[in-house]
């Protein structure tokens, strides 16, 4: 997760139907997966390890990110959470990478790298940006070097030695709106400004896509078509 996005939409982030559909995706994707240690890469302020720790039976989280300023050892909702800008190995049940690997020149490199951190079993839970004729100023900045189909995505998951298990596409309900909205302003600008396409809707908007995105969750383990977000879950063999 972006740290760039959380300063953003600050302590509006919980109810942003973005981000709030999506913790439920991840907890519909992962189905009755029993989880004890979280290992989360890249995890900015570790909203979907937190979000685990306070609904599923999760008991503690590692989140890894280079960018924070110090290490630290925290809890929340009563749980420890260990802030590390790198992290050698650990015991972990899920490692989770939200959008993350289209942060890196080398994708198989880094996926690679954590695999050989965590024991057998260890299941991945990975999250990445949709279709590269997506790209916007959005992609520019957050620093994005590439955007997937699911199909690539289960390509490096595969080349990491990970047994894929299941891969999705979601945010397929606002899928048309959003793909029209970031052709429509291509073809209107030659030149891309560089800016997130987050924000602050009205309370009247934000409930309408949280309920597209609510409806979506139940069905989404079938959508293999298109969506703004591809999901894959894998376990190290």
């Amino acid at each position: 997760m972006d740290l760039k996005e959380t300063e953003i939409l600050g302590d509006a982030i919980n109810d942003h139907w973005y981000y709030s559909s999506k913790v439920k995706a991840v907890e519909k994707f992962l189905g009755k997966t029993p989880v004890n240690r979280i290992l989360d890469i890249g995890a900015g302020s570790g909203f979907f390890s937190k979000y685990l720790l306070t609904n599923t039976t999760a008991k503690e989280a590692w989140c890894v990110d280079i960018s924070y300023e110090r290490e630290s050892d925290e809890t929340y909702a009563g749980k420890p959470i260990f802030l590390r800008k790198a992290i050698e190995s650990v015991d972990a049940d899920l490692v989770m990478l939200m959008d993350v690997l289209e942060h890196v020149d080398d994708d198989i490199g880094l996926l690679k790298e954590y695999v050989d951190k965590v024991p057998k079993g260890t299941k991945f839970l990975i999250t990445v940006p949709a279709f590269q004729f997506l790209w916007s100023g959005h992609d520019d900045f957050l620093e994005h070097k590439r955007r997937y189909t699911l199909q690539q995505l289960e390509s490096v998951v595969s080349a990491c030695g990970l047994d894929l298990q299941k891969g999705a596409y979601f945010f397929g309900g606002v899928f048309p709106v959003a793909a029209a909205l970031r052709l429509a302003d291509r073809f209107r600008s030659k030149d891309r400004v560089q800016k997130s396409q987050l924000a602050q809707h009205s309370r009247f908007a934000n409930a309408i896509l949280k309920n597209i995105c609510t409806l979506e969750v139940s069905v989404m383990n079938f959508n293999r078509i298109a969506g703004l977000s591809v999901f894959c879950v894998a376990q190290k063999p």
